[in-house]
């Protein structure tokens, strides 16, 4: 080490503790918190007790420390998952699906989540196919997984095998969630109103019904051509 003239005064080098933090660590400060979650499982064959991958992310959040606030196992069927995700997006911060994200005749979850959101996430579907790829090869391509702010709330549309659900849990949500909580909710979203205290839950008797349904341009746009549809063949829950 080099002397300093006499007089100089010494400089402390910066420590890990005083020196300021760059933007991934800034960004690492938010992820310290509970977010409020739904899960959604999309699926022909399953149950909630042979629902593995539901399970698994159940285990996951609850661990972490996050608010479970809705869990449902539906159908491959549009009107089903589209009525799920309306009741979620108003209860969660983020939305956790898995299941249809294939390209079979029964895979119509992507359709509606799309149909659905504001303000799309391509990054994650990226990530995802890049993360999948390196554990099946092509195969990856054939997953549309897919994200976007739906209303208030970011919905993750994920496969429903076991494997996939781990990758995008662990690869890319897990350390992120907070962070994706606190981005939504900072500013408010455009369209998104916060009902006044008390009128979240109509009285008894009060001849009030539930909020409306989102509107096309807000997020609650239906899928065209995708309602109920004729029983096929079972679904291929990789994707």
């Amino acid at each position: 080490m080099t002397d300093l003239p006499p007089g100089t005064p010494s400089v402390p080098a910066p420590d890990s503790a005083s020196a300021p933090l760059d933007s991934a660590g800034q960004h690492r400060q938010h992820g310290d918190r509970s977010v409020r979650v739904a899960v959604l499982t999309v699926s022909d064959t399953r149950t909630e007790e042979t629902d593995t991958s539901g399970q698994y992310l159940l285990s996951e959040l609850r661990a972490q420390g996050h608010e479970v606030v809705g869990y449902r196992v539906v159908k491959d069927d549009a009107v089903h998952i589209r009525s799920s995700l309306v009741a979620f997006a108003r209860e969660a911060t983020v939305v956790l699906s898995t299941g249809g994200t294939g390209i079979t005749g029964r895979d119509v979850t992507v359709p509606v989540v799309e149909s659905m959101i504001t303000k799309p996430i391509p990054g994650f579907g990226e990530l995802f196919r890049m993360l999948s790829y390196q554990q099946v090869g092509g195969a990856a391509m054939l997953s549309r997984a897919v994200a976007g702010l739906v209303r208030g709330s970011v919905v993750f549309a994920m496969p429903g095998s076991l494997n996939a659900v781990k990758t995008a849990w662990e690869g890319i949500l897990r350390d992120e969630i907070g962070h994706l909580a606190f981005e939504v909710e900072r500013h408010g979203q455009p369209g998104v109103l916060t009902a006044p205290a008390g009128l979240l839950t109509a009285p008894a008797g009060s001849g009030m019904g539930a909020p409306p349904a989102p509107q096309p341009g807000a997020g609650g746009g239906v899928a065209a051509g995708l309602g109920r549809h004729r029983k096929g063949g079972q679904g291929d829950d990789r994707f």
